[in-house]
This record gives C-alpha cells, structure tokens and sequence, in this order.
C-alpha cells in the first residue's frame, strides 16, 4: 500500500568530515532521499497541498547539507531523515549520503551512507 516519492543526486557543497581540511575547503555531498507515504489523497486531488512538496523539500536537505558541520555521515544522514519525517505523512524514510570527494587516498567511485527511518509513532 506504500508509496515512494524519491528525491536523487541532490548536491549541495558542505564542510563535514573529521579532518581539518575537509571543514575549512569543503566538497560536494550527494544525498538520494526515499519517502514512503501514502500518495491516494494527492492523486484524487491533484492538489499539490496533499502532497510532499518535492521542491521544499529539497531546499530543506540543502540547507542542512550546506549548515553545521558534523564529523561523520551517519550524523549527516539522521539530520536529514529528521527533515525528511517532519512531515506527518512520511511514514518512513531512507536517506542516502554520497561522499564522493572522502580523503581516501586510493581510486574509489564512491563512499556512502544509507539509514531508513520510520515516525516514532507508527
């Protein structure tokens, strides 16, 4: 019965990591959200209020994305589920966070963190 809106490759510029210069230089993050809700009442409705603002919202995981620094990914990632389940009509989500730029000193395509997150109350 659960729908998903997904939100994928949204990049924002940030200043996390556990070294120096990752904090002061900065890098791109990439972050791919999942939301799962219900999306009946949109679909009769063709109303845009009866739904997850797909824009908002990414304006919203922007704004943390490019905020306070956090050392690790895993904090990044639950900063951004907590957007994400602001809505009440978000039943769960998963958030991925891409550090493609990680001060690894070896060839790598990609280094990620992904979380699912469900409201407190269901």
């Amino acid at each position: 019965m659960t729908d998903r809106i997904a939100l994928r490759g949204l990049t924002v510029r940030g200043h996390h990591g556990v070294f120096d210069v990752e904090r002061r230089e900065g890098q791109d993050f990439v972050v791919d959200v999942e939301l799962e809700l219900s999306t009946r009442a949109a679909a009769a409705s063709d109303d845009l209020a009866d739904t997850v603002h797909y824009g908002e919202l990414a304006e919203a995981l922007a704004t943390v994305v490019g905020g306070e620094a956090v050392d690790l990914l895993e904090t990044l990632a639950e900063r951004l589920a907590e957007v994400c389940l602001s809505d009440a009509r978000v039943a769960a989500a998963t958030v991925t966070v891409h550090k493609p730029q990680a001060p690894i000193p070896l060839t790598f395509a990609d280094v990620a963190v992904t979380i699912r997150r469900e409201q407190a109350s269901r």
